[in-house]
């Protein structure tokens, strides 16, 4: 009980002197892993990525990631993905099931496609295919549409 209290308390000591965004991108260069922005993130994500909202909303759906030493933000929203892309040209099962159903359907949704694909997909026959490239890929695999360079 009394380590854990220690814990607690020592806690937001630890916090206040964590080391920056910028300064552990600099150190690290490339790390993929995605960590939620700390508060005082939000006003330069906000910016950088032309969405207003408040700081406890942002916390909870924007995270942050490090490429090239620098720091890229993502905002998590109904049709964003802030995770590695799907980039197979090989429908899955989302896909498959589509066009069983509806065998010329000009457009698969994102609901059946999954919303991580780059590709615009269509059924032909009963089978999918890809209609067209609608996304690019960076070179750690992630959507560069959904990402930002923070200055």
């Amino acid at each position: 009980m009394l380590y854990v209290l220690a814990v607690l308390t020592a806690w937001p000591m630890a916090r206040a002197h964590a080391e920056t965004p910028a300064a552990f991108c600099a150190r690290t260069i490339n790390d993929d892993a995605l960590r939620p922005i700390p508060e005082d993130l939000v006003g330069a994500a906000g910016v950088a990525l032309g969405a207003t909202m408040p700081p406890a909303v942002a916390m909870k759906t924007t995270v942050f990631r490090c490429a090239n030493g620098g720091v890229l933000v993502c905002t998590v929203g109904a049709n964003l993905v802030c995770g590695r892309a799907n980039s197979s040209r090989t429908p899955g099962r989302g896909q498959l099931d589509w066009c069983r159903e509806h065998p010329n359907d000009a457009f698969i949704p994102l609901v059946a496609a999954g919303h991580d694909t780059i590709y615009a997909w269509r059924c032909q026959d009963g089978a999918p295919q890809i209609d067209r490239q609608m996304l690019d890929v960076d070179g750690r695999g992630f959507i560069v549409q959904n990402w930002r360079h923070l200055p």
